[in-house]
């Protein structure tokens, strides 16, 4: 009986009505045979009947049938289910990252830019209908990898995020955001964002983020705006060590919370605050829901029906029945 259903289970409340009728059958079984009354029996020797003990097989077999054909009026039946998605509406989205030196600090661990890669691979993996893309931004921005369909790809250069001497340290939070529109404005997708993450104040470039905001808009292009770090002081990079590595102190913790939250009015996006690891979870997490793909699914259904050979089962039954009462039982009757 396993993965089989039944379309009209409401026929096996029938089966309430089985125990009445053997009720009736023992109370007048008497009655349904023929009697012949004589004054005295004494003439005749009884010879118990091994048939006769028999005989009420003859109602089993039929209350065995009406039970077959009870669960056959229930139709039972197995199901195939095939599906088919095609996705309708797909989603292009540019990371743009800032990767100068405050973020290596330890507020968010291990530090600021090793948390953000790990939660922003996670958000890519989970989005399999979407395309990204990855900018990079300091004092300067340059695309890291265009928008493409292929994860491997992305996930390989969000791993690859470091920070490094190629681009001059500072937050070019203009430049960032410009680059990641440049990469986003002739896209045919039907949703297009950009999820730009700081943890500084724009003081490096030649695009002032309000401009860049407006080309976002311009172009229908949506952005969300993260800022990273806690509130107060972090311990933060300061100079190099010796032996390469960094010296770090405590050090205050500054944003520009309301230019990014401006940038993302302007576009109709959101501005989230990440002020740890889990709550940078969070916001992508949120990201995710806001933004989803419209996929189309069409599901096949093949069911194979299973009452016709318990009506078969029934109607023998039933003959076996009828059988023995004009042959083995005709007699008894």
């Amino acid at each position: 009986m396993e993965n089989i259903t039944f379309l009209h289970p409401q026929f096996f409340w029938l089966f309430t009505l089985l125990p009445l009728a053997m009720g009736w059958y023992f109370l007048k079984r008497n009655k349904l045979e023929a009697t012949l009354k004589i004054s005295s029996i004494k003439g005749f020797k009884a010879q118990p009947s091994l048939l006769a003990k028999f005989k009420p097989m003859l109602f089993v077999f039929r209350l065995l049938a009406l039970s077959f054909i009870i669960v056959a009026m229930a139709r039972p039946r197995t199901v195939d289910v095939s599906s088919k998605t095609k996705t309708t509406r797909g989603i292009d989205i540019v990371m743009a990252i800032d990767v100068s030196g405050s973020m290596l600090a330890r507020d968010l661990k291990p530090n600021r830019l090793e948390s953000l890669k790990k939660v922003a691979a996670e958000f890519v993996e989970a989005r399999v209908n979407d395309r990204f893309g990855i900018v990079v931004y300091a004092a300067e921005s340059y695309t890291k990898t265009p928008v493409t369909s292929d994860k491997t790809i992305i996930l390989d250069a969000i791993k690859s995020i470091k920070y490094d001497n190629v681009i001059q340290d500072g937050t070019g939070i203009g430049m960032g955001l410009a680059t990641a529109v440049n990469r986003l404005k002739d896209s045919q997708a039907k949703s297009r964002i950009i999820i730009l993450l700081t943890d500084g104040v724009n003081n490096a470039g030649f695009i002032e983020p309000e401009t860049a905001a407006d080309i976002a808009k311009e172009y229908s292009i949506k952005v969300y705006t993260i800022g990273i770090g806690t509130n107060g002081n972090a311990e933060s990079p300061y100079a190099y060590a010796p032996n390469g590595g960094f010296l770090y102190r405590m050090m205050p913790v500054e944003i520009d919370e309301e230019l990014m939250k401006n940038i993302a009015k302007k576009t109709d996006g959101t501005y989230f605050r990440a002020t740890s690891s889990s709550k940078l979870q969070e916001i992508y997490d949120e990201i995710n829901k806001l933004e989803t793909t419209e996929i189309e699914e069409q599901k096949f259904y093949n069911y194979d029906e299973k009452y016709k050979p318990l009506i078969w089962i029934a109607g023998l039954l039933l003959l076996i029945e009828i059988l023995l009462k004009q042959t083995l039982f005709r007699g008894l009757l």
